[in-house]
């Protein structure tokens, strides 16, 4: 697979909140509480912060993950904000104390600052239709699958081979095979701060239905992103569900 140009990155940064649920909250709990009690109270704040001309949200999108192939859930889903700049660091994770019944299902989780490339747009496949007879958000959407790679990087890696690799090598490649295949959206989301998170990064491919997934491991080839990435580390989810607070 030839170099290429690597794609042109989102302007500002996309902060993730990787959502685990508590012991003995069930998921249902956790996902009612999450669409009813909290995503209301995140896009009412970040107006609130809009009009008050602090730092706000443009963009709020929840993906809810499914069960692995053992009926495990390593994450529950993962929040994503859209911000002109990435955010501090808090002091203590959020939901440490609880401020809403959501954060009471959840394990305290902490912002993920990334660097967002959109390599594959395809929104045409999956538009945000508002809700008519209530607000118009919180909404959901679905009628796709959806396959996010959270890539863990091997201990020493040299991450800046790493994402120049992953941007000029890996993408080009991974976008031709979903092109092949008909995936039809392809994000690529690298850390910020990549030797101090858990993961290197993130990937998410979107397909109309689970065959195009199948076809897609049947055609991508290795590309060398094995000299970088920790496949033992890396997480394969699959979701069929995204939540929509600020489209």
């Amino acid at each position: 697979m030839p170099d290429a140009a690597p794609p042109v990155p989102t302007d500002g940064a996309k902060m993730m909140y990787l959502i685990k649920r508590r012991p003995g909250t069930t998921r249902e709990a956790l996902l009612v509480h999450w669409f009813a009690n909290h995503l209301p109270g995140v896009i009412a704040s970040q107006a609130r912060a809009r009009e008050a001309g602090h730092t706000a949200a443009r963009r709020y999108i929840a993906t809810l993950f499914d069960a692995d192939r053992q009926g495990n859930h390593p994450w529950d889903g993962v929040a994503q904000l859209w911000f002109d700049q990435a955010l501090p660091r808090p002091e203590q994770p959020h939901g440490d104390p609880p401020r809403d019944t959501f954060q009471q299902h959840a394990m305290p989780y902490v912002p993920w600052a990334t660097q967002e490339y959109v390599v594959m747009d395809g929104a045409e496949h999956i538009p945000v239709e508002p809700l008519t007879l209530n607000d118009p958000y919180p909404c959901t959407r679905s009628g796709f699958f959806k396959v996010t790679f959270l890539v863990k990087a091997k201990p020493g890696a040299d991450f800046d081979a790493f994402f120049d690799h992953w941007l000029t090598v890996h993408v080009p490649n991974v976008a031709q095979t979903m092109t092949a295949v008909g995936g039809f959206r392809y994000v690529v989301s690298h850390s910020l701060e990549p030797g101090l998170e858990p993961y290197a990064g993130m990937a998410e491919l979107y397909f109309h239905d689970a065959t195009g997934w199948r076809d897609y491991k049947q055609t991508i080839t290795p590309d060398g992103m094995e000299q970088w990435g920790d496949d033992n580390g890396t997480l394969v989810l699959r979701s069929q569900t995204e939540m929509i607070g600020i489209p």
